[in-house]
């Protein structure tokens, strides 16, 4: 499965930039783990230098989707996702450390 077909599947939609700025995370993350340990300092900066915008709306725009997901979309698909009941809405660093972790398991060896 690849990322955008699981990020629709959570119930998150393109209309969001968060969307946008989710799956170039995620692949950023899955190339390089360390993302996860900077994510203010690296990760959202490099995602908004690709975007052109802030790491700041970065994050905002991620946290929205997260929102989204959260409150309106398939929260079982997320807990199942996952491997545990979710007990509160997960950070930015946990969601895109749970789906890249996730997508990771999935892909064929190399």
């Amino acid at each position: 499965m690849g990322i955008e077909t699981l990020v629709h599947k959570l119930g998150i939609c393109s209309v969001y930039h968060g969307y946008h700025y989710l799956i170039y995370g995620i692949e950023l993350v899955m190339e390089d783990e360390n993302y996860l340990l900077c994510m203010t300092k690296r990760l959202y900066p490099d995602i908004g230098k690709r975007f052109h915008t802030t790491g700041s709306k970065v994050e905002r725009s991620i946290r929205t989707v997260i929102t989204v997901c959260w409150n309106e979309g398939n929260r079982n698909l997320l807990n199942r996702i996952a491997g545990y009941e979710l007990t509160r809405k997960p950070t930015t660093g946990e969601f895109i450390s749970i789906l890249s972790y996730y997508l990771k398991l999935r892909q064929p060896p190399r």
